[in-house]
């Protein structure tokens, strides 16, 4: 359903999207029912056929969450409507993102800083193993893909401990294995 949109509408996408991102808590996706609202019901911009196939289709792509922001924009506006759907969403998040890495860069050792990094380790540590966990549990499962995922599992988590190796070494690695179907 690619069409233009006049330029207030644009703006009014771009606004809405800002919006959005200054209240997802958990990424782009925690307000995909709102987005639905807006696109879908409010401004009919959308039909639910549209939306869905949106969001499964960046979900099954490789990389980030958000992918289906821009998707959503251009279903709406094309290549200007992918623009003000993207920037709006995150726009706000990269902006809070500079400017507290770089608050926190000229105070990295006040009490405050040194506290607040001590205690998202644990909470990174945490995360990374909960999506590591997501994403082995299909192969762990599955009785042929169990013990070569194990092993590959094993063998990475061995290599990231002893060496400074960069982890798309790694990723490389458990590729090549499972396009030869090792794993």
């Amino acid at each position: 359903m690619t069409n233009t949109l006049p330029a207030g509408d644009l703006i009014d996408l771009f606004l809405r999207f800002l919006m959005l991102s200054l209240l997802s808590i958990g990424g782009a996706m925690s307000t995909a029912p709102e987005m639905h609202r807006y696109l879908v019901v409010e401004r009919g911009w959308l039909g639910e056929a549209d939306f869905t196939t949106a969001i499964a289709l960046a979900q099954a792509a490789p990389g980030p969450n958000v992918l289906f922001v821009p998707v959503l924009g251009f279903q709406v506006a094309g290549l200007a409507g992918a623009a003000a759907a993207l920037l709006g969403i995150l726009l706000p998040s990269t902006l809070l993102s500079l400017g507290v890495s770089r608050w926190g860069a000229t105070r990295r050792e006040t009490p405050l800083v040194r506290a607040f990094t001590a205690g998202l380790a644990p909470v990174t540590v945490g995360l990374t193993f909960a999506t590591a966990w997501l994403l082995a549990l299909p192969y762990v499962t599955a009785a042929e893909h169990r013990l070569g995922a194990l092993a590959l599992i094993g063998a990475s988590a061995l290599v990231t401990l002893r060496t400074k190796l960069a982890p798309i070494w790694m990723i490389a690695v458990g590729a090549a294995l499972g396009a030869a179907g090792l794993v």
